[in-house]
């Protein structure tokens, strides 16, 4: 992006905006012509006036249109933005259904295209790609409140259940980025339609990202309690049929239940509830992703290592690391893998090996790059690593460091 001409950075904001050239000359008081042509580089930009008003209407710092703020650069093109936070905000204070018990709902998007829009969403967080994630997520969850509105009879439950998918979504990227509040808000709100969408698996599923969220905001205690007792409702036996669904459900609650019981440096159980996962896993046979949740044998061992880490045991999440094996690894999706290497990153540099802790970085980055460049977990590692490297840094380092907007 720095190197691009400021005509087409110009025209990368505008889109990202979600601006047609019209609307933007209207706005900027110019032709579509001359917007067009300044994006195509054939009018040049050399007023200092117009950069400021061309920066204010796209709400970014003129900076970025020069192309010189490094500092900002990964946020700018890979990550969210606060115009884009506030977008998803003001998606998340709608309240279409309660409007719709007074007035009938306008006409609700097909639930067939709804379905294929949140699938997509799934795999554009679960390949990483939070920027593009985060700026569909505004229409997308527009969309699935005015179906979860619209919809009666026979098709309410299914679109409540989509509606909790995106509420979902949304919490998963927003706390990997740092928006904790939202996160928790999304996160509440998906578990409430569950109970519309009669599936106690998606309420199950909900329930790990309310966990997450009050695990990133400090509240490890009630997420852990919250974990076992919807783990110990949702146990396969005793009435409830032992399928892979269910199995990677309750896998999952564990799972979670033992970050955040290492979050508070309770190891025993830890212990306990990774046996328990173990269990679970054993059943379900392989790693799948039932419920989006990509849960199996290979992504319990990816927790057992991120459990050692929490717990200060990064000589433990190494050797776990290196018992994992490479083919089973490989054929799980990007956000795993490289949220992996970050907590492998953040083991290394626990026990002073910065070099290694750079490579996991590193590779993260090739794999997912929002994982290792947008999360702020990583650009404290990050920090760490230049912070403790014995002169210059490699060259790679330094320049995923400068991407990352992190210094030493």
């Amino acid at each position: 992006m720095d190197e691009l001409p400021i005509g087409r950075r110009v025209a990368y904001w505008r889109s990202r905006r979600k601006m047609s050239q019209q609307v933007f000359a209207d706005r900027l008081g110019k032709s579509k012509s001359w917007v067009d042509k300044v994006e195509r580089g054939v009018r040049r930009l050399d007023k200092f006036s117009v950069l400021y008003e061309i920066a204010d209407i796209l709400h970014v710092d003129v900076q970025l249109l020069l192309g010189k703020d490094p500092e900002r650069r990964t946020d700018a093109l890979n990550c969210i933005d606060q115009v884009e936070v506030e977008e998803i905000r003001a998606a998340l204070e709608r309240y279409d259904s309660m409007s719709a018990y007074f007035d009938a709902a306008p006409f609700p998007p097909p639930l067939g295209d709804m379905r294929k829009a949140v699938n997509h969403a799934w795999l554009t967080y679960q390949y990483g790609r939070y920027g593009m994630l985060t700026r569909a997520l505004p229409k997308l969850l527009r969309d699935a409140q005015a179906a979860d509105a619209g919809y009666g009879g026979d098709q309410a439950p299914e679109a409540a259940h989509l509606l909790g998918q995106v509420y979902q979504i949304a919490s998963s990227v927003l706390r990997k980025l740092g928006e904790c509040d939202l996160a928790w808000l999304a996160a509440d709100r998906s578990m409430a339609v569950a109970q519309r969408a009669d599936d106690p698996l998606l309420a199950g599923i909900a329930t790990t990202r309310v966990c997450n969220a009050l695990v990133a905001m400090g509240r490890a205690r009630p997420a852990l309690e919250l974990n076992v007792n919807i783990a110990n409702r949702l146990a396969p036996g005793g009435g409830n049929e032992a399928t892979p669904g269910r199995l990677s459900v309750y896998g999952m609650l564990l799972l979670q239940g033992a970050m955040a019981a290492a979050r508070i440096g309770d190891s025993a159980t830890v212990d306990d509830l990774l046996t328990g996962a173990q269990e679970a896993a054993t059943l379900v046979g392989g790693d799948h992703n039932h419920y989006w949740t990509s849960f199996g044998p290979t992504n319990l061992e990816l927790h057992r290592a991120a459990a050692a880490v929490e717990l200060g045991d990064g000589g433990r999440a190494v050797e776990i690391h290196h018992t994992i094996c490479e083919a089973a690894f490989n054929g799980l999706l990007p956000e795993r893998r490289a949220h992996h290497l970050l907590d492998i990153a953040r083991g290394y540099a626990q026990i002073g090996d910065v070099a290694n802790a750079g490579e996991m970085l590193l590779r993260g980055d090739r794999l997912a790059p929002s994982e290792i460049r947008c999360r702020p977990i990583a650009h404290e590692v990050m920090s760490d690593v230049l912070r403790r490297t014995r002169g210059t840094p490699p060259p790679p380092i330094a320049e995923l460091a400068e991407h990352m907007g992190v210094g030493a």
